[in-house]
């Protein structure tokens, strides 16, 4: 006999639902503005960095998609406790990533690429351990996506330079993290 479990059709239809629909309005619902003002800046490096606009709204939409989905499965309380603890991991290597990147903003010649790209790998690792049974393959891709394209050690390497094009965005994503970490959301 076939099981059937409304609970977890409603989930996968909400994950499904939210993921088509990773837009503005959407985002308000899951991230708050500081975050939103950090996505945008995201974005604009994306785009100038990479000179492409719909590589740059492809990779902060697949970020905006897996921070849906990972929101819905908090709320739906489908992680186990070995997953929450990885969870708290995660959260702790990303704000050591946020301490890190506003820390060699700061510090004039502190930047080393390795040590964020370092830490983004991380991060990503660790994400995808944590969703491995909950998100489809094509989720973990968009997850390998984002996060190796902001771990690129050229584009890091752009976005810190002193005289770069870039400067202006990252004092945006720093103020933004600097205040993520002030109202202790990250």
């Amino acid at each position: 006999m076939e099981t059937f479990n409304s609970k977890d059709m409603a989930l996968k239809a909400q994950k499904k639902i939210l993921s088509q629909m990773a837009n503005k309005s959407v985002v308000q619902m899951f991230i708050d503005d500081t975050s939103s003002e950090i996505l945008d800046e995201l974005y604009r490096v994306s785009k100038e960095y990479t000179g492409n606009r719909s590589e740059a709204q492809k990779v902060v939409k697949d970020l905006i998609k897996v921070v849906v989905k990972i929101a819905v499965l908090f709320r739906h309380n489908r992680f186990s406790d070995e997953e929450l603890k990885l969870a708290q991991n995660f959260q702790k290597k990303l704000h050591q990533g946020a301490m890190t990147a506003i820390s060699f903003h700061e510090v004039d010649f502190t930047f080393d690429k390795a040590v964020i790209s370092e830490i983004l790998k991380e991060s990503r690792d660790m994400l995808l351990k944590l969703v491995n049974t909950h998100l489809t393959p094509k989720s973990h891709g968009r997850i390998n996506h984002v996060f190796n394209h902001y771990a690129d050690p050229e584009l890091l390497t752009q976005l810190y330079n002193p005289s770069g094009p870039l400067k202006p965005h990252l004092n945006k994503i720093c103020n933004g993290l600097n205040k993520l970490l002030e109202d202790g959301t990250l």
